[in-house]
């Protein structure tokens, strides 16, 4: 295997006949990400063509010069560049053997393998034969066209745009900063999307006319630098529609069984490496049984990786030591201070070169730089919660529904006002010191709050809206000059896949969104900018067709998500050890805003820094502002604008 990378390149008619203008171009691009491949790196440039491709390399397999890129195909045709894995590289190898369409094989690199597949059946019929994360670029000496690809659900980045009379692309926006010359205009309406949600959804970007290549999805472009619309050759609406059609009934035994067998089988495929391998370890459902499946496979003790704080609500250190300790892992926990925590905020405009508001982005970035103090490679449990039905809106929004969607609106917005007409502290001292029941069986602290939350979406007019509502940080009118929002799957509900129930609407919606524009986007740049690949085995296609196969009940049941998942977890680990309310990967900013923090947001929140470059308005914002200091928590939808505010510092 290549090992997760950083490619970049681009196509110019004014770069044609000078090939020393083309390397200089690549090399500047590729030094930018060299965090992503600081083992090697190379670049190489088709002076007749105008063409440049540029590579930097983490090592993961096949250490040796035999997985250098830029990579030629055996027959010259193509050229690679490839940013990932290709898990099964050895059964698409071996099938090219079988049938006669192999090489002289130099080394044993999936890039090779991937160019073998190219050759014998063509870009996509190999992409849909291959399990893994990539974005790749090839380009094709014969047809002079330029191919980019993207892995099924979007775990590795790849941005394409123009940039002048340039075509470009790479797997980060600071590659396309250091083109010499380059300029970018900040797109008001990625903006809104990314005050609206905390992250700029695919396909934009924070730039006019750049923008992200959508998972699953081939771009060709031709040798004057035109190209038209992505083409799926995957389709993951396509895949879940089609297996709960074909849905068929198996006992929870059954499932169980099936379960443990798929997930299993995807986990061992992604345990192999030439470097040090190991897993990040919440002590939550989702990473225990990652790590339950590899030790289960594993000779010797795995090693397993935490981050603890000293914030008791926010830690979880404690929960992830015992887990470790009953699978009997070789377990690293490293407990960090809130100065500590805190220190990173300044570097993660550089990390997320793209205004990036989920503020679990801190310990993800914390634990990243942990774990690659002792190993390249980590598996990790993303996805569970949408493949399994694990977040809390998936219960809350169905309950909410079923019990206030037939009232009248207006009589909805009434109770609304008379929520969030009293304080958040009145209604907690009115409740007491305790948890209050939820619709859903949901049992939560300070009443107050979520009554509060419970009036900002009682206004909705149909399901989606309320959806829309749950997963917005700034809700009602944004604080816009031009508050213009793109219209998003999102807020597109003719657009959402067909589903049997609101609840597995949701979680396709979150699919196509939230995991791969959030999730995935969080772990992928902090893990990068510690030169650490990450791994996630929920995103094995087999696991995908299984989980969007299996009966709703099967995956929810008695008001708890992820069920089937827990029942198997049980198998390894003792139901006390992992039974306990979920609980997000996250760090007090709310607090710290109104302390240690506050000095920061407001120099970036003074109206002079807001007004600055027109596009924001300053007045909701320090209102919002004074009501976050008076007490108020609204911490989401302060943090997407002091990570806006700190992006502009950093890069405009």
């Amino acid at each position: 295997m290549t090992g997760v990378c950083g490619v970049a390149g681009g196509i110019s008619l004014g770069w044609r006949g000078d090939l020393a203008r083309l390397r200089q171009v690549g090399e500047q691009m590729a030094d930018a990400i060299i965090h992503r491949g600081p083992d090697d790196g190379d670049v190489w440039g088709g002076a007749d063509e105008g063409i440049v491709l540029a590579h930097r390399r983490l090592s993961i397999l096949d250490l040796s010069p035999a997985g250098h890129q830029p990579m030629s195909s055996a027959c010259g045709r193509y050229i690679v560049v490839f940013n990932g894995e290709i898990y099964n590289w050895a059964s698409i190898r071996a099938e090219l053997e079988q049938a006669g369409h192999a090489p002289a094989w130099r080394g044993h690199s999936d890039t090779e393998v991937l160019l073998a597949g190219i050759v014998a059946w063509g870009l996509a019929a190999t992409l849909r034969r291959a399990r893994g994360m990539f974005a790749i670029a090839v380009w094709d000496r014969r047809e002079r066209m330029l191919s980019l690809a993207r892995d099924r659900i979007g775990e590795k980045p790849l941005y394409y745009g123009r940039i002048g009379d340039a075509f470009v692309f790479a797997s980060e926006l600071k590659s396309l900063r250091a083109i010499p010359g380059a300029e970018f205009q900040t797109d008001p309406g990625s903006l809104a999307l990314m005050l609206r949600y905390g992250y700029v959804p695919a396909p934009l970007s924070i730039y006019r006319n750049i923008f992200k290549l959508p998972p699953g999805t081939l771009l060709q472009v031709n040798a004057r630098g035109e190209f038209g619309e992505p083409e799926p050759w995957w389709s993951f609406a396509g895949t879940a529609q089609q297996r709960v059609a074909g849905r068929s009934p198996m006992s929870d035994a059954e499932a169980m069984d099936a379960l443990d067998e798929v997930l299993g089988s995807a986990i061992g495929e992604q345990m192999v490496a030439d470097v040090p391998l190991g897993a990040l370890l919440s002590g939550g459902l989702d990473s225990s049984m990652v790590v339950a499946l590899m030790q289960a496979r594993s000779a010797k003790p795995v090693r397993t990786f935490t981050i603890g704080f000293a914030e008791g609500a926010y830690d979880e250190a404690a929960h992830a030591k015992v887990v470790a300790a009953h699978l009997g892992t070789e377990h690293t926990e490293l407990y960090v201070s809130p100065d500590q925590a805190r220190a990173i905020i300044p570097r993660l405009a550089d990390m997320y070169d793209e205004p990036f508001a989920d503020s679990s982005q801190i310990p993800t970035a914390l634990v990243c730089a942990l774990t690659r103090q002792h190993v390249t490679v980590c598996l990790s449990g993303d996805a569970g919660d949408e493949l399994f039905g694990g977040y809390n809106r998936y219960f809350w929004a169905t309950s909410l529904w079923r019990r206030f969607g037939k009232m009248p609106l207006g009589l909805r917005r009434g109770a609304a006002g008379i929520f969030s007409g009293i304080s958040a502290d009145a209604w907690n001292s009115a409740f007491g010191a305790c948890s209050w029941a939820l619709p859903g069986r949901l049992r939560v602290s300070n009443p107050g709050d979520k009554l509060h939350k419970l009036a900002e979406v009682m206004g909705a007019d149909s399901e989606e809206a309320l959806y829309r509502e749950l997963v917005s940080q700034w809700r009602g009118a944004l604080p816009m000059r031009d508050p213009g929002e793109p219209k998003t799957l999102v807020a597109d509900p003719a657009a959402w896949p067909g589903m049997p129930s609101y609840a597995e609407r949701m979680m396709a919606v979150d699919t196509l969104t939230y995991l791969p524009d959030d999730i995935l986007v969080k772990v992928d740049r902090a893990a990068m900018a510690a030169s650490l690949e990450t791994r996630v085995p929920f995103l094995d296609e087999r696991v995908i067709s299984f989980a969007w196969g299996l009966p709703f009940e099967q995956k929810v049941r008695n008001g708890q998500g992820k069920w089937l998942l827990r029942q198997l977890l049980y198998r390894y680990v003792p139901q006390t050890m992992v039974d306990r309310p979920k609980q997000g990967f996250g760090v007090p900013i709310e607090h710290w805003l109104r302390g240690p923090l506050r000095e920061w947001a407001e120099d970036l929140l003074s109206p002079d820094q807001l007004a600055s470059d027109g596009l924001l308005d300053p007045a909701p914002i320090r209102a919002m502002w004074e009501k976050h200091l008076s007490g108020r928590n609204v911490q989401y939808a302060l943090w997407n604008v002091l990570m806006y505010q700190a992006w502009r510092r950093r890069w405009a």
